[in-house]
């Protein structure tokens, strides 16, 4: 998810402020100029999601919690929940990208509900977006 994107899309940006010698830095103070948000520690982003569903703000508390060196588990056949709006998501993606408008008319769920959902599942590794397309993650 590009920052460009995000912004377009009404999201929420962050940036990591770098220092003012270091030439690597000068995106993300590019981005903050722009009007992205400062951000110096992962609990600003998560307070600045707030207002995004509490499932998404326990998410990235519980990635941000766990121990980096931990085995990854393999994936799964399909969401680790049992909620059956996730599962019914999992059943329109396919193993070739579909747009939004798609999963909308397959699933019947909402834009910002699925864009909620999605963006979980790829922060979870179970979806992969490449140019506004969603497909499963192999």
């Amino acid at each position: 998810i590009t920052a460009r994107l995000a912004a377009e899309a009404g999201r929420e940006v962050f940036a990591l402020p770098g220092s003012l010698h270091n030439p690597l830095a000068r995106g993300c103070h590019h981005l903050i100029r722009q009007g992205a948000t400062l951000a110096q520690e992962p609990a600003q982003v998560i307070d600045g999601l707030r207002l995004l569903s509490g499932e998404l703000a326990s998410a990235l508390r519980r990635r941000l919690a766990a121990p980096t060196d931990q085995a990854r588990t393999p994936p799964q056949a399909g969401p680790a929940r049992p909620d059956p709006d996730y599962q019914r998501l999992w059943q329109a993606l396919g193993h070739d990208p579909i747009p939004m408008d798609s999963l909308v008319e397959r699933t019947g769920l909402t834009a910002a509900a699925l864009s909620s959902m999605l963006l979980i599942m790829e922060l979870e590794g179970d979806v992969v977006t490449e140019h506004g397309r969603y497909t499963r993650n192999p």
